[in-house]
């Protein structure tokens, strides 16, 4: 995965996640890549540096990926709240399966966020309270995880101070 630092017409900059250099032209030329802030289809690459990984960066790349994902849920919620034509007019079978543009696009930049956590973190499955405390209590090291729990448990985490959110679900993930 390729994270480009994109400008809009409007001289807005953000990030979007993409296969390679390909797909970003092949979205961009499908007016796939719509800016966050105004919703322009322009868009273009920035200046970017390349990135390093490093075990500092993990929890910059935890911060980033809960802001995407905020981003995302604000453009959706957008999107919610403007009544299309379409949508007055049609039934749709489903909220989860895209039925505009806009949404293929939201759902979209949830997957990259989704498999680029994923990607870069361990699976402790049930065990993710449990190892979440660990790590948080300096009883395990300090590295991603992501995994199974209940919501009461989620609640005691973030009582306890331990910060932890919710991977988005797909309706791919039900294949």
């Amino acid at each position: 995965m390729i994270k480009y630092t994109l400008v809009c017409d409007s001289a807005h900059s953000f990030e979007g996640w993409f296969r390679n250099s390909d797909d970003f032209d092949a979205q961009c030329a499908r007016k796939l890549v719509v800016c966050p802030i105004c919703g322009a289809t322009s868009v273009q690459k920035g200046l970017m540096a390349p990135a390093v990984s490093t075990a500092r960066k993990r929890e910059a790349l935890v911060g980033a990926a809960q802001a995407e994902m905020q981003s995302v849920a604000a453009a959706a919620a957008n999107k919610a709240d403007t009544p299309t034509a379409a949508a007055s007019t049609e039934m749709r079978p489903s909220a989860l399966l895209p039925q505009d543009v806009q949404q293929k696009e939201i759902l979209e930049a949830l997957r990259l966020v989704r498999a680029r956590i994923v990607e870069s973190s361990e699976n402790v499955g049930q065990n993710f309270a449990a190892e979440a405390r660990k790590i948080h209590y300096g009883e395990a090291e300090e590295r991603s995880i992501y995994g199974e729990t209940t919501p009461k448990d989620v609640e005691a985490l973030l009582d306890e101070g331990i910060q932890v959110f919710a991977l988005p679900e797909l309706p791919d993930d039900k294949n």
